[in-house]
């Protein structure tokens, strides 16, 4: 894992990554996941936040074997995360709209 990924959690080393912004969690909570999570057997809704999500917005299951492949394979970019957390959320939830439309 990237060690540069932060508190947020997210590893994968990419040429345009960037630091994990502290206090975001946009990635845990705008996305809808059909993996299972500890906790969301089920997976997570889009705009649901993760059971994972610590009171800090970082991932409890960080460096875990238990966090979801989908999650560890999130590498925080500016074309992804923006400025901002409403720029990172407004960015994910266009994603998920377009790939997940009945979402």
């Amino acid at each position: 894992m990237d060690a540069s990924a932060g508190p947020g959690g997210h590893a994968g080393p990419r040429q345009d990554a960037i630091a994990c912004r502290p206090g975001c969690a946009a990635c845990c909570i705008a996305p809808s996941i059909s993996s299972p999570i500890p906790g969301m057997p089920d997976g997570k809704a889009a705009g649901v936040p993760c059971v994972q999500l610590t009171a800090d917005l970082s991932c409890g299951l960080f460096g875990s074997t238990q966090r979801p492949s989908v999650c560890a394979s999130l590498a925080p970019t500016l074309d992804m995360c923006g400025l901002n957390r409403e720029q990172a959320f407004a960015t994910l939830t266009e994603l998920e709209r377009l790939t997940c439309p009945s979402a």
